[in-house]
């Protein structure tokens, strides 16, 4: 149907077309989004890996710590959270003598409204921060004034001569409500903020905000006038919004309903928390299958495929309440080979996990992560010419840069990242490459600050962490090594093993096959009631032979057919 690459001129600048693709088995949820038919984005949702981020808790401080100025929540996690004081929220007296009725309509940074895709999924589904971008540079405004009575009555002056937060009058025990913000990483907890809201379709509700704010994204002034005032006229006291960039064009009636929605959710909330007890779960967001529609599906998106009739049923009955006029762009795959085979999403899996990814020129990239950062080295992969070492060098830079630019996005790597580019002798070349890295991180919805090539070649680079990298939903620490090593879970493993069937049986057409694993994962296989190979077996229609081999690794499996009689592994191993 959509065939061809499209794009669409927006400010002077080419947006690639999307789809967005989802592929569901029994154990996982894959969502991969695609730019020109090139895997972009991926995000996994397991039973294990239970998605945090938008949830609200009631919690109770554990530790006030005022030396690294932060606090200690207990949300009945593994780990406590961590709130820094600059995520403390203003109250609603505090915030309404400082701002008035007009001046409280504010236009957000585009940066700060992609925030809000939950999940997305993974991102912050609040959209409070009014940032500045500077290209990719993220300058954030000062943080807000504590919700909570401080010690003091202004605000500290930091050495840079920017306002720091006040120190909160936090007490150990006391009650707070606050919301995820970051996935827990390594052996740190989640992050949260106190200044909650609720992500809606069209609108983000701000239960202790009084402002009315529009995304940047929105150029058309009439429409955005329009916009606020519809809202001005039917926002009860005491809230505040945040319009998105859909809600463009948007009627006051469906506008309503998502405010009354969101309202209504609020309400409930506020009912958990006059009969819950610290620490207690207020509020779920949507999962990732669910928020990534809600905040990625738009015009710009060509199509969404799902081989789920579960799930293609639940999207097209959300889409046909918010946005009807997408719901044609829904379509349920039918055909018997895989999914992320037939868009090629599964070998840019593959290329996604491992260190070495190879460039068009011939040169490569190495992607090391490490636990303090990410060092991404730029090879030219072939012998250059002295004379045209340069001009080749620069062309190897610059492809590299758009290629690091995203595999930070598909691995969703945050932190810290060094790209050590091939030396360049021309100053106007070292600039050039820096400006291709910032113009390829404005398609990233995460914050990213990137600095000028040092004069040894080095790129600095900082990106927003939400979540854990994509190589931790698909590995487990090693329990041979320690953790020093990674090696692909259990359940990664059991769904290549389910898609190689799957191919097996859309192919050869035969009814028996022999599995030969390692005993432990064979031990995983046969866990439960009605274990997972036996859902297997029955949703393939299918005689799976099982077989222990301690000498093969965890990570491998072999597939045998007893009617050709021989190994057909390499066939059909994704």
């Amino acid at each position: 149907m959509y065939h061809h690459r499209r794009r669409v001129r927006r400010n002077e600048e080419f947006i690639m077309r999307k789809e967005i693709i989802i592929n569901a088995t029994a154990n996982e949820i894959r969502i991969a989004i695609t730019e020109d038919k090139r895997l972009a984005e991926l995000y996994v949702e397991t039973p294990e890996k239970e998605r945090m981020v938008g949830d609200i808790y009631l919690g109770k401080v554990a530790k006030v710590m005022p030396g690294i100025r932060a606090a200690f929540i207990d949300l009945g996690l593994k780990q406590d959270a961590f709130l820094h004081f600059s995520d403390i929220g203003s109250s609603l007296h505090e915030y309404s003598s400082l701002i008035g009725d007009e001046d409280s309509d504010v236009d957000v940074d585009e940066d700060a409204e992609d925030e809000e895709i939950a999940g997305t999924a993974e991102k912050l589904p609040v959209e409070t921060r009014e940032g500045a971008s500077i290209g990719t540079q993220i300058v954030e405004s000062p943080p807000k004034t504590s919700s909570l009575p401080t010690q003091r009555g202004g605000r500290e002056s930091r050495g840079n001569g920017r306002p720091q937060a006040p120190i909160p009058d936090l007490k150990r025990g006391q009650d707070i409500i606050v919301q995820v913000t970051k996935e827990p990483v390594g052996k740190k907890g989640v992050r949260v903020t106190s200044e909650v809201s609720l992500p809606g379709r069209f609108l983000v509700l701000l239960p202790f905000d009084g402002k009315i704010g529009v995304s940047k994204k929105m150029q058309n002034f009439k429409e955005k006038r329009r916009l606020r005032r519809i809202i001005r006229s039917i926002l009860p006291e005491g809230f505040g919004v945040i319009i998105r960039t859909v809600a463009q064009e948007q009627d006051e009636a469906a506008l309503k309903q998502d405010l009354e929605n969101l309202i209504a959710t609020w309400r409930e909330v506020e009912k958990s928390l006059k009969t819950e007890q610290a620490p207690a779960v207020l509020y779920k967001d949507m999962a990732t299958t669910s928020s990534v529609i809600r905040d990625l599906f738009t015009d710009s998106v060509e199509r969404v495929v799902t081989d789920s009739k579960k799930l293609y049923k639940e999207i097209r009955a959300y889409v046909k309440l918010v946005s009807p006029q997408l719901i044609e762009k829904i379509e349920l795959y039918k055909e018997r080979e895989p999914i992320f085979d037939v868009f090629g999403i599964e070998k840019e899996i593959a290329t996604a996990l491992s260190r070495k990814v190879w460039l068009k020129s011939g040169g490569y990239i190495i992607i090391e992560q490490t636990e303090a950062m990410v060092v991404v080295d730029v090879n030219s992969g072939r012998y250059a010419a002295k004379r045209e070492q340069e001009l080749n060098s620069l062309r190897t830079n610059l492809e590299a840069a758009r290629e690091v630019c995203r595999q930070l996005r598909l691995r969703d790597i945050g932190g810290i990242i060094v790209v050590d580019f091939i030396d360049l002798e021309d100053e106007r070349n070292k600039k050039k490459v820096y400006d291709e890295l910032r113009k390829e991180f404005r398609k990233d919805r995460a914050k990213v600050t990137v600095l000028p090539m040092t004069e040894i070649g080095l790129a600095q680079i900082t990106r927003q962490r939400i979540r854990q990298s994509i190589l931790h939903s698909f590995s487990e620490p090693c329990p041979v090594c320690g953790g020093g090593g990674m090696v692909q879970s259990k359940s990664s493993i059991i769904n290549q093993i389910e898609r190689g069937i799957r191919r097996f049986k859309s192919e050869a057409h035969e009814f028996r096959l022999t599995l030969t694993v390692h005993p432990s994962l064979a031990e995983y296989l046969k866990e439960g009631t009605i274990s997972r190979l036996t859902k297997m077996k029955f949703k393939y229609v299918i005689r799976i032979k099982l077989e222990e081999d301690a000498k093969l690794p965890m990570a491998e499996f072999r597939f045998f057919s007893p009617k050709q009689n021989k190994d057909i592994t390499n066939q059909y191993h994704s």
